[in-house]
């Protein structure tokens, strides 16, 4: 395989943005498709405030913030994405959305292009199943928020060739990230870990055991981490979160997994974190 020269994603959401921006930055062409022209207008937004953030950050100067933006290409027609060498999928965690989207693509992408899903917990191998030749198709796990956050999850289902693994890892490597490579059960290494952390901190809060500044204080303190597991659960979205709970539970069946009741109630009353302004904290 040659190396990937032009990508195009399809979910222009957080996620969706952040990774076409990413490779915007190191000089690659990226289409970014969504369904309608207000989705785009979000996207286009998204992307322009992220690499403001960046040109004050001193990360890029405004001409390389400019051209990056001039590589992102920004559509609703699905057929645009049919040249790409690397077809990222980034719509929301929800198997069926996901599942109907890898098999949109599949319609309209090249032979030979890799279709990655960017997926936190769905198992590669039943995406593969919407793509007529699975041997083209792994996960790449972006973290968030994606211009800032340096590793990716690469994912190797039971049919990815060994040529997909190697174009994706030089990929993942051009973008100035580091790909780390993993074997395809659901929540794949960092969320395998990562949630069982997480619920406990719930849990704990939910029983009244200790408050939540304290218990985030606990492990940024006592254990020297960036940010408590109660902000980073509002950091990552509770309704993400409780879909990844949902995935590694059906999976594995441990107790560890489930989410607690408590996260159930708080996403159903739209207190998801950061982004709806309210969580285990409350936001401007």
């Amino acid at each position: 395989m040659s190396e990937i020269e032009s990508v195009a994603v399809v979910g222009g959401g957080f996620m969706g943005t952040g990774i076409a921006e990413s490779v915007a930055v190191a000089g690659l062409p990226v289409i970014v498709r969504d369904v309608d022209e207000a989705s785009l207008q979000r996207a286009v937004d998204r992307i322009e405030s992220s690499l403001a953030r960046a040109v004050r950050g001193g990360k890029l100067d405004e001409s390389q913030a400019r051209e990056a933006r001039d590589r992102i290409e920004l559509t609703t027609q699905l057929e645009t994405i049919g040249g790409a060498d690397l077809v990222v999928e980034a719509v929301p965690e929800v198997e069926q959305l996901k599942l109907d989207v890898m098999g949109a693509i599949d319609a309209v992408a090249r032979d030979d292009a890799i279709v990655a899903s960017n997926t936190s917990s769905i198992p590669i191998a039943e995406l593969a199943q919407s793509i007529t030749d699975p041997t083209r198709v792994l996960g790449l796990h972006f973290f968030s928020p994606v211009p800032v956050m340096m590793l990716v999850e690469v994912v190797v289902a039971l049919d990815t060739s060994e040529e997909t693994v190697t174009g994706a890892r030089r990929f993942v490597e051009r973008l100035g990230k580091r790909p780390i490579e993993t074997k395809d059960r659901s929540g794949f290494i960092v969320n395998m870990l990562l949630v069982p952390y997480l619920m406990a901190a719930v849990r704990m809060y939910e029983d009244g055991f200790a408050s939540r500044e304290d218990i985030d204080n606990g492990m940024k303190l006592g254990c020297g981490h960036p940010m408590g597991p109660l902000t980073l659960c509002d950091f990552i979205g509770l309704d993400v979160l409780y879909a990844v709970c949902d995935s590694l539970y059906e999976e594995f069946k441990r107790d560890e997994y489930a989410p607690p009741p408590l996260m159930k109630r708080m996403v159903a009353s739209g207190r998801l974190g950061r982004k709806s302004g309210r969580g285990f904290y409350e936001y401007e």
